[in-house]
C-alpha cells in the first residue's frame, strides 16, 4: 500500500506556474492569475504521485512534455522547463516529514 505524503497545492503551484507554465499565463511578477489558477493542478498533483509511486525524474519530465504536447496541443515544449519542474517537485517531495525520501 502506498502512503501519499500531505502535499501542499499552494507549493506545487509555486513550482508549476514558476518553473513550467506551458501555455504562459504567469502573471508578469510572479504566480497565477486568480481566475485560472487551478490550471495545472491535476497534472502537477499527478506528477508529484509519480514520484510516490517510484517513477524517475526524467520521467515525471517526459510526463509534463507529452501534456503539454498532447493534452494542451502545444508544438513548442521546453524539455528545460519540464525538468526544472520535475526536479523542483523532486525536491519538495523529498523534504516532506512524512514523505518520499527515497526520491533520487
Amino acid at each position: 500500500m502506498l502512503i501519499y505524503p500531505k502535499i501542499k497545492l499552494s507549493v506545487l503551484r509555486d513550482i508549476g506556474w514558476g518553473q513550467w507554465d506551458p501555455i504562459g499565463l504567469a502573471l508578469r511578477d510572479g504566480g497565477w492569475p486568480a481566475d485560472c489558477a487551478d490550471e495545472y493542478d491535476s497534472y502537477l498533483k499527478h506528477a508529484a504521485g509519480m514520484f510516490v509511486r517510484g517513477n524517475s525524474r526524467e520521467e515525471v519530465a517526459a510526463y509534463l512534455m507529452q501534456i503539454a504536447s498532447e493534452h494542451m496541443g502545444l508544438s513548442e515544449i521546453s524539455d528545460t522547463a519540464a525538468r526544472a519542474t520535475a526536479n523542483a517537485i523532486a525536491e519538495y517531495m523529498r523534504g516532506l516529514p512524512d514523505g518520499s525520501a527515497n526520491i533520487g
